[in-house]
C-alpha cells in the first residue's frame, strides 16, 4: 500500500511538472506572439529616414478618397502619423485634392506622402499608359518605397515584375479574375499584396435572386476584360446558370470618353432593356455614377424593373430598390494601414493575408419598391439594415 501511495504520489509531481511546463510554454508562445504582432506594427524608420509613399490610380471613383482617407487615420491610430483631424472634402471623387493635402499637412515622423508621386488617369487609355511609365520609372529609381496602387487599373499596372517596390492593392473590383494576383492566398508577387474577397460579388447576385426570383436580369458593361471585370459578368453568367434564370447584356463604352458620354450609353441601354427585363443590376461603370443614375433609373422605373446595385448603399439614397455594402471604410482602412506597418517592419507583401470579408449592410428604398409595386416580405424587412423613405436628387 506504501509503495502504490508512494508512487502515485510521484506520478502526481510529474504531472504537474509538465502541466506547469505546457502552461510555461503558451504563456510563453502566447505574449512572445503578441510582442512580435506589436512591433511588426510599430511606427519605424528606413534607416534614419522617412518612407516615401506614392499613389496610382486609374481615375476618380468614390470609394477611392475614403479608402484612402480610413488608411490613414489607422495610420493615426497606429501612431505613423500625429494626431491629426482630415479635411472634409466637397468633392467626394477627387483623391488628388486629398493626396496634395496629406502632402503638405499631415505631421509624421516615419512618413512622406510624396506630392508629385501621385497618377491619376482619368479612366484614359492614353493618360494611363504615360503614368504607368513615368510610375515605373520613378519606381526601378528607388525614389519611393511603397505604392498605394488603388483600383483594378492601377492594380494590373503594378502587380508585375516590372519594378520590386512594395505595392499595397485596393480597393478593386475583383483582383482574382482580372488577373491582377494569382490567388486569393497568393499575390504571385513577392512585392505585391492586394485586400480582396474572392465570393463577393458572387453572393449578392445569389441574394438578390433568392430575394426577387426574376426571370430576365439586365446588365450593361463596357466590352473590354476590365469592363467585364467591374460588371461581375462571370459570376452573373455562373448564377443565372445555377438559378436558372437569362442574363440579358447591353454594351456600353466606360473609358476614353466624358462622363457626361458615358452616363448617355448607359442610360441608353437601360432604356433599350428595360421592356425586355423584371430585374436589373447595376454595375462599376461610370455611366452609374451616383451623380447621374437618375438616367439610366427613369426608363427602369416606368416598366416597374426590380433594381439592384454592386455599388453599394450610396445607390440605394438615389433610387436603387436594393443593395448590399459595406457599412464604411474603416474595415478596409485598418486593413490597409496594418499592411504597411507590417511591410515597413520587414514583412514580405505576398506573405501577408489578401481575404478581408467585412460586415455588409442590406439596404432598400421603399418609394422605389412603392413606384414599382413591389411590396418586401416581412422576413425580408426583418433583416433590413436601411431603409430610406424617399428617393435622394444625387
Amino acid at each position: 500500500m506504501e509503495k502504490n501511495k508512494k508512487h502515485e504520489c510521484m506520478m502526481r509531481r510529474k504531472t504537474n511538472r509538465y502541466l506547469n511546463l505546457i502552461v510555461m510554454f503558451v504563456l510563453f508562445f502566447y505574449f512572445g506572439l503578441t510582442d512580435s504582432m506589436a512591433l511588426k506594427t510599430a511606427p519605424t524608420l528606413n534607416n534614419g529616414e522617412k518612407w516615401r509613399i506614392g499613389y496610382l490610380e486609374g481615375g476618380p471613383w468614390p470609394d477611392y478618397q475614403e479608402t484612402l482617407k480610413e488608411t490613414v487615420i489607422s495610420l493615426i491610430d497606429l501612431g505613423w502619423i500625429k494626431k491629426t483631424e482630415l479635411p472634409h472634402l466637397q468633392n467626394t471623387d477627387d483623391t488628388r485634392i486629398l493626396w496634395t493635402w496629406l502632402s503638405h499637412n499631415i505631421k509624421s515622423d516615419y512618413l512622406n506622402f510624396v506630392e508629385d508621386a501621385y497618377w491619376s488617369s482619368n479612366w484614359e487609355d492614353s493618360l494611363r499608359e504615360k503614368n504607368r511609365l513615368a510610375c515605373l520609372d520613378r519606381l526601378r529609381g528607388k525614389k519611393i518605397d511603397l505604392m498605394f496602387a488603388v483600383g483594378t487599373w492601377a492594380g494590373l499596372d503594378l502587380a508585375n515584375n516590372n519594378h520590386s517596390v512594395s505595392t499595397i492593392i485596393m480597393s478593386t473590383s475583383d483582383p482574382i479574375t482580372t488577373g491582377i494576383i494569382k490567388s486569393a492566398e497568393d499575390s504571385g508577387f513577392d512585392h505585391v499584396v492586394a485586400e480582396c474577397d474572392p465570393t463577393r460579388y458572387l453572393r449578392q447576385i445569389q441574394l438578390f435572386y433568392d430575394i426577387i426570383k426574376f426571370k430576365r436580369l439586365g446588365v450593361v458593361y463596357e466590352d473590354t476584360s476590365d469592363g467585364k471585370a467591374y460588371s461581375n459578368l462571370e459570376d452573373l453568367r455562373k448564377v443565372s446558370i445555377e438559378r436558372g434564370f437569362e442574363l440579358v447584356e447591353c454594351i456600353a463604352p466606360d473609358t476614353n470618353l466624358s462622363e457626361d458620354e458615358a452616363s448617355n450609353a448607359y442610360a441608353e441601354c437601360c432604356e433599350k432593356l428595360a421592356p425586355t427585363i423584371d430585374a436589373f443590376y447595376f454595375t462599376a461603370h461610370r455611366g452609374a455614377d451616383p451623380k447621374n443614375i437618375s438616367k439610366a433609373l427613369v426608363p427602369l422605373l416606368r416598366y416597374k424593373v426590380r433594381t439592384w446595385s454592386n455599388w453599394g448603399v450610396i445607390h440605394i439614397k438615389n433610387g436603387v430598390l436594393l443593395s448590399v455594402g459595406r457599412k464604411d471604410f474603416k474595415l478596409p482602412g485598418k486593413f490597409n494601414a496594418n499592411n504597411l506597418a507590417q511591410i515597413f517592419n520587414g514583412v514580405k507583401p505576398r506573405n501577408l493575408k489578401q481575404v478581408l470579408k467585412e460586415e455588409l449592410t442590406l439596404a432598400i428604398n421603399l418609394e422605389t419598391a412603392r413606384i414599382i409595386g413591389y411590396k418586401p416580405p416581412k422576413n425580408l424587412m426583418k433583416i433590413i439594415d436601411v431603409a430610406y423613405d424617399k428617393i435622394e436628387s444625387p
